[in-house]
């Protein structure tokens, strides 16, 4: 007669073999209706929600429910069956995924500015990984996921990742901490970015479980900088070779410059050539000279003329008593010392 048999739902249940949904709607037919008794099955990791006229009606935790009129009294509620939940019922049954979404990527696709005390105004970029799960299935359902058959991480990463760089942006901004020490506060920035941007995705009934920053990287020029830093640092005892080396460098480049063709670029690369190697020798030379060592006073022999030095009390060549040099006034001749200034004998002033 044209009429169709009704097709009555035994077993409801979703087993989720994909590692990126988070809603899934259990397929049902036009003819499909919910029969009494049948059994509802909640997976770990999983909430089911009875929706209604876009309407959500029940939530069932994980478990096995045989569904009957005491397990939905807000879909019985909101049918007014006369009969309770002996007849068929239309509802659309949603599973959402509450597990951990781990490893997604974050990335900042502009740098951001920030003022640093040694180099100025610079411009960070940043990426690394982050995981979220929902906590809230009603929210979840009412502000993001609506009623599609299927909702996937994929689905909410533009909205999540920029929330995550917001987040970056204000702890750089507030921390103050130097460029040169970022490296080593990156679980002290990850931990200030979730409790920041947690508020938003609580909004939406998510939750940021966990935030990681593999990389903070700097602007080119910034690290040109430092590499010449860590090059100067290393060599700070060596400033003269530094120079030279660098001077050195200089006109290699000069001798690979393309302006300088045919035998003209033959002739600057040779002199190149030259001019390093002369820089190298005379390193070497200057490394193996013999170091001067400062002069020390010293005087002769007055018997064979061999020098001696100043502290000497006997000559090494001939063996003899070096003589005490005496000094004598030049006016009446009488012995005197090195440091008199006056004669004793005639009161003469010595050193005129």
């Amino acid at each position: 007669m044209g009429f169709f048999k009704k097709q009555l739902l035994e077993v409801i249940e979703w087993q989720d073999d994909s590692k990126d949904t988070i809603v899934y709607r259990f397929p049902m037919t036009k003819r499909e209706e919910i029969m009494n008794s049948s059994t509802l099955v909640v997976r770990p990791s999983q909430t089911a929600v009875f929706v209604h006229k876009g309407q959500i009606a029940d939530i069932f935790a994980p478990g096995t429910y045989k569904l009957a009129t005491e397990n939905i009294p807000f879909l019985t509620k909101m049918l007014a069956l006369p009969t309770g939940f002996n007849s068929t019922i239309k509802a659309e049954v949603y599973f959402i995924n509450t597990k951990q979404f781990t490893g997604l990527k974050w990335g900042t696709q502009n740098p951001i500015m920030m003022r640093d005390a040694d180099f100025g105004n610079v411009r960070l970029r940043g990426f690394g990984t982050y995981a979220f799960k929902v906590v809230d299935v009603r929210k979840f359902m009412e502000e993001v996921f609506g009623t599609n058959e299927l909702y996937k991480v994929a689905d909410i990463e533009d909205h999540n990742r920029p929330l995550i760089i917001q987040g970056m942006a204000d702890a750089l901004g507030e921390g103050k901490i130097s460029v040169l020490d970022l490296a080593a506060n990156y679980k002290e920035f990850a931990d200030k970015i979730k409790t920041q941007t947690n508020p938003e995705f609580l909004n939406l009934g998510m939750k940021l479980m966990k935030v990681v920053i593999e990389n903070i990287s700097l602007p080119e020029e910034v690290e040109k900088v430092l590499d010449e830093k860590t090059r100067l640092g290393m060599m700070e005892d060596h400033i003269d070779t530094y120079t030279r080396l660098k001077a050195a460098d200089a006109m290699v480049d000069a001798a690979k410059n393309e302006g300088n063709g045919g035998f003209a670029g033959i002739g600057v690369g040779l002199g190149a050539g030259g001019a390093l190697g002369q820089v190298f020798a005379e390193n070497i030379r200057q490394a193996n000279m013999p170091k001067e060592k400062p002069a020390k006073a010293s005087k002769e022999c007055v018997y064979c003329g061999a020098k001696l030095s100043a502290s000497a009390k006997f000559c090494s060549e001939c063996g003899k008593k070096v003589a005490v040099q005496k000094s004598f006034c030049p006016e009446c001749g009488a012995e005197v010392k090195k440091t008199a200034k006056f004669c004793s004998e005639c009161g003469k002033r010595l050193g005129e």
